[in-house]
């Protein structure tokens, strides 16, 4: 696989994401920082000290060697190892508050910024989340924060501390012996030009290793979550190749950066090879004759050996940054999204309502030019029940989602007890609005939990008199645990039809006044399917129904049916109205309905 082919998807169904300036992305990573000016000051003055002490090391060799070694005196020597001891004493101190206080930012910048990074998913709309993919919002969550977090803390504090000894280095040289310092120090620019070149390079390079991270965690985080169809179809060798191609695109990226890195890393330490020789091509004749001191020349020399490590580092921390700010610009593209639209300017709380809702005019569309919707018009009363049916893509679902204000409409408006939804606080109008999916989720705690999820302070007492009127105690009751029992990922450990029960319960907690059910029961058994006829029957007593109907029985009882065709309402009127004459509701009653009706009638007929 091509890298191009690889850099086709950024797992939002954008392609490709724009490029933030770097400069920018450093220095909002950096603004994390600012609430702790203590740790900061702690931790680079422990930096400052240690670098301090480390240059002085050189200076008590050179009085060592000069007064104690060619001078013959003994004292000079105890004295230069006294001192040594003494500085690598108190450097112990300061390197631990380096390491300490460096890892304490670190992971305090990783804290702060994910909870930001967390609460501003929850705050996009559901357009953003229609396109997202969730293995890549989770790799940009996880491992994007993670490569930030490894620079910006203790990352960033070597990279000052490689900057300033660099400079302490270069002066202390002058200092000593000025001339051999400028001749040693020559390969110094070439250093410094090739490590921000080096950045440079790799830095888009590891945009893309994060890009195809996302990918790939999408890749693995679909294939989990779909594991029993995976199964079921004896798959498991086609998922198997496709992770295989995303991971062998994300190695490629991987060994694209290994091979940049081994390019120039020998070149960085070759430089310092250079400094080196070129003290001893020059200062060695100079110490053989006097003019300079042999522990001067070896204290210029120990020097440049000082740097080794550090610059040896430098191409390591220059791949570091260069991932912290690819990883940034990943994580500052979901944050920089517009927020849903929740509250209009002057928007009022929603009060206790009745449930009537009115649409009026409405049209929409989830991408501009191509209509959803389309001059939608019609009026429930409070406590009415009205069905919406039509074929797949009519607009069905899109006008359940339009009354909690998942999406807001392009034209026309909705109004609840008479109030413009628009106008009013979206938190106050969800209150009144509960809904019961096909496909119930539930979350990986216990029933009980899940029942009051919309009322988490809700007493036991409340939960299973909820359970109890949802036709789901029993079977609750007979697992070990009860109402403690843990469902597992999804409500796994439920079958489909406890699953439906847990959630109308949980909608019979939360009393809204306004309800919106997907009725299809076409994957349970009769018996149960009877359960949660019997359980919807009492959630819907005097709340405003909308539901997407798959069952006659359903269209039968609603006060008003609507069908659907390309975004228009093309008929409306009860099940006996709408059967008498022709159209779509008649076309769908003989092809999906009529064996519904025959097999009532058999049922009602049979006798054991």
């Amino acid at each position: 696989m091509s890298l191009a082919n690889n850099q086709q998807s950024n797992g939002l169904g954008e392609s490709p994401e724009p490029e933030m300036n770097k400069m920018a992305v450093y220095g909002r990573l950096i603004v994390y920082l600012k609430p702790y000016r203590r740790e900061i000051f702690l931790a680079y003055s422990s930096v400052i000290i240690s670098i301090g002490l480390s240059l002085v090391v050189p200076q008590v060799i050179k009085r060592a060697i000069d007064t104690g070694l060619a001078g013959g005196t003994m004292r000079a020597i105890v004295a230069a190892a006294a001192a040594i001891l003494l500085l690598a004493l108190i450097r112990a101190f300061t390197e631990f508050g380096v390491r300490y206080f460096g890892e304490w930012l670190s992971h305090r910048f990783a804290y702060d910024i994910r909870n930001d990074f967390y609460n501003k998913v929850q705050g996009l709309p559901f357009s953003f989340h229609d396109r997202a993919h969730t293995g890549d919002l989770m790799s940009r969550a996880i491992g994007d924060i993670s490569e930030s977090e490894r620079f910006i803390g203790v990352g960033l504090i070597d990279l000052v501390s490689t900057a300033i000894l660099l400079v302490g280095v270069i002066a202390a040289m002058l200092v000593e012996n000025s001339t051999l310092a400028l001749l040693a120090l020559t390969p110094m620019p070439v250093l410094l030009w090739a490590t921000i070149r080096f950045g440079g390079t790799v830095r888009g390079k590891f945009k893309g290793i994060q890009e195809q991270m996302g990918v790939l965690s999408t890749t693995m985080q679909e294939s989990l979550t779909g594991i029993r169809v995976v199964k079921a179809f004896a798959r498991e060798p086609h998922e198997l190749q496709k992770f295989d191609r995303e991971n062998e695109g994300w190695f490629a990226r991987r060994y694209d950066v290994i091979q940049t890195w081994a390019n120039n890393w020998p070149f960085f330490t070759f430089l310092l090879a250079v400094s080196i020789f070129l003290l001893l091509w020059f200062g060695g004749p100079q110490a053989i004759e006097g003019r300079v001191t042999i522990g001067s020349l070896f204290a210029m020399i120990t020097y440049v050996m000082m740097l080794n490590g550090p610059v040896q580092r430098l191409g390591f921390l220059v791949n570091l940054a260069a991932t912290s700010g690819a990883s940034g610009s990943r994580v500052f593209y979901i944050m920089d999204q517009p927020n849903e639209e929740l509250d209009q300017p002057g928007a009022v709380p929603l009060g206790d309502i009745e449930g009537e809702v009115r649409f009026e005019n409405l049209s929409f569309a989830y991408q501009e030019g191509r209509n959803t919707l389309v001059d939608i018009d019609f009026q429930v009363p409070a406590g009415g029940t009205i069905a919406l049916i039509g074929p797949t893509g009519s607009g069905k679902s899109t006008i359940t989602n339009l009354i909690p204000r998942f999406y807001n409409p392009t034209r026309g408006r909705i109004l609840v007890d008479g109030h413009d939804i628009s106008q009013v606080q979206v938190a106050s109008l969800r209150r009144h609005i509960g809904i019961v999916l096909q496909d119930p989720f539930l979350f990986s705690s216990s029933i009980a939990e899940n029942i009051a999820y919309g009322r988490p302070g809700a007493s036991r007492e409340d939960i299973i008199a909820a359970a109890t009127a949802a036709h789901a105690h029993e079977f609750i009751t007979s697992f070990p645990k009860g109402y403690d029992t843990i469902v597992g990922e999804r409500g796994v450990t439920l079958s489909g039809g406890q699953k439906q029960r847990v959630a109308i319960a949980r909608a019979l907690l939360y009393d809204p006044r306004i309800l919106i059910l997907d009725d299809s029961t076409s994957s349970v058994d009769t018996e149960t399917e009877h359960l949660i006829q019997q359980a919807l029957e009492v959630l819907m007593q005097g709340r405003t129904t909308f539901i997407i109907a798959q069952r006659l029985l359903t269209l039968k009882s609603a006060d008003m049916i609507l069908v659907l065709d390309r975004g228009r309402i093309v008929q409306r009127g009860t099940h006996d109205d709408l059967i008498a004459i022709e159209g779509l509701y008649k076309q769908i009653y003989d092809l999906q309905l009529r064996d519904q009706e025959e097999f009532m009638a058999v049922q009602a007929n049979y006798i054991p």
